[in-house]
């Protein structure tokens, strides 16, 4: 790796890091840009571990030491090293972690790719908050689901907040963009929708009898899923509430769901 020290917040080496706070702007440049920014030490070794390449990366001084040991035998990379005062006004916001890191985005597999031989399979289907789906990796991660798919118009993974709410898992969880439903039954899977109805089937009920392979479709926040998840479910499944409450938070009943049918 190069050390190279910048003074000044308008250094145009520093662009991929600018104006972070700007969701818009982020949604054009990392998809176009082909770049993804991954913040925390923690994260970017994780980022690092799961093969994804380092354009550049921004690190307050006192940091260093731990950039080192992690790009130490990759002589390419540009280590950015920056005060305080500089990464804030680069960034808008406190960089309280130290590090952030401009990625190269990795080409999105198949889904019959990451979907082959999964047993429990994760469905976020147009969830725009980034923190929503950032915990719903967590809870993928930590409770056993095989994979995520994401639909075509779910926030993305990996954006910051996702990143960082995921506490790096969205590098350890197989993931794609979903096109079509169809492409969840072309792959044997029993597809599973979370979400209320008369005909609804409680969890535990479910579970109790669960298919070999599952995928587990969960919607949007407030608006639930499409009536075209809907009507492309095998069983619609609920989380029997209580206290006058009809559902919960899309992530904590992602929790909830996966807990239940994890393998035994």
């Amino acid at each position: 790796m190069r050390l190279v020290p910048v003074d000044d917040a308008a250094d145009p080496r520093l662009a991929d890091y600018r104006d972070l706070t700007d969701v818009a702007l982020r949604r054009v440049l990392e998809p176009e840009g082909g770049l993804y920014i991954a913040e925390s030490a923690k994260v970017i070794g994780r980022a690092l571990r799961a093969g994804h390449r380092p354009r550049s990366i921004l690190v307050q001084e006192k940091w260093v030491p731990d950039v080192e040991g992690m790009l130490a035998s990759d002589d390419d990379v540009e280590v950015f090293v920056v005060s305080a005062a500089i990464a804030e006004a680069v960034t808008g916001y406190a960089v309280h972690r130290g590090a952030l890191a401009a990625m190269h985005r990795p080409p999105l597999p198949a889904v019959a790719e990451v979907v082959a031989g999964a047993r429990l399979v994760l469905v976020l289907e147009d969830i725009v908050d980034h923190t929503n789906v950032g915990a719903a990796f967590r809870a993928a991660a930590g409770l056993g689901a095989d994979a995520v798919l994401v639909s075509p118009r779910c926030a993305d993974p990996l954006y910051r907040r996702s990143v960082r709410v995921s506490m790096g898992t969205v590098f350890q969880v197989p993931w794609t963009r979903l096109e079509s439903f169809d492409q969840l039954h072309d792959a044997g899977m029993h597809v599973a929708a979370l979400a209320l109805a008369d005909d609804a089937v409680a969890l535990d009920e479910f579970s109790a009898h669960r298919p070999e392979r599952v995928a587990l479709l969960l919607g949007a926040e407030g608006d639930g899923l499409s009536r075209r998840a809907l009507a492309a479910a095998d069983t619609v499944v609920t989380i029997p509430m209580a206290g006058g409450v009809d559902s919960l938070n899309v992530a904590a009943a992602s929790a909830v769901a996966l807990w239940e049918l994890r393998s035994r």
